[in-house]
């Protein structure tokens, strides 16, 4: 009977349907399942990619800021209902002007274990792997996000405008 519930378990996780988000009781239910569903990738990292520990925690770290804190809690979006703009929008703007010091290194780091987060989503057949290696491909725009992060520390007056606007949420 355990083994049934635990296997029911892992099944809901890697339901995209359990992370569309309406209401309250979604976004917590979705946050619930999105935290079981990267100690899965965590593991998949360790075990089936040899990742080291640090780096392994450092992007599933990373995966998590991108999924937690900007798919669910700020877009209140479905963490598959992904494509490059929202690797843009949330590297290229949001976080930038979430974090107190917004630095290319971080950044990259975090981009990493996004990249490979979606990996494993299509290697388990949740996203297309069409879409992983798109997101791969906007995750790795180094230039872009280092210039937007310069772009963004010069900023003047009401240039603010003119600097979302060029890159929107």
């Amino acid at each position: 009977m355990t083994n049934k519930i635990v296997n029911s378990a892992v099944r809901d996780i890697f339901n995209s349907g359990n992370y569309n988000i309406t209401t309250l009781d979604d976004e917590i239910s979705a946050d619930n399942n999105c935290k079981q569903l990267l100690k899965q990738y965590h593991q998949y990292l360790l075990i089936n990619k040899e990742i080291l520990p640090l780096l392994a925690g450092s992007m599933a770290s990373g995966a998590d800021y991108y999924l937690r804190d900007y798919m669910i809690d700020k877009c209140r979006s479905n963490i598959f209902a992904i494509s490059p703009d929202m690797i843009r929008s949330f590297a290229g703007n949001w976080y930038i002007i979430s974090t107190l010091e917004p630095n290319i290194a971080e950044l990259k780091d975090i981009l990493a274990g996004v990249s490979e987060f979606y990996g494993f989503c299509a290697e388990r057949k949740m996203i297309d792997p069409t879409v992983a290696t798109t997101v791969a491909e906007a995750c790795t725009d180094d230039v872009f996000y280092q210039q937007r992060i310069e772009s963004f520390n010069e900023i003047t007056g009401d240039g603010f405008i003119a600097w979302n606007s060029s890159c929107p949420l």
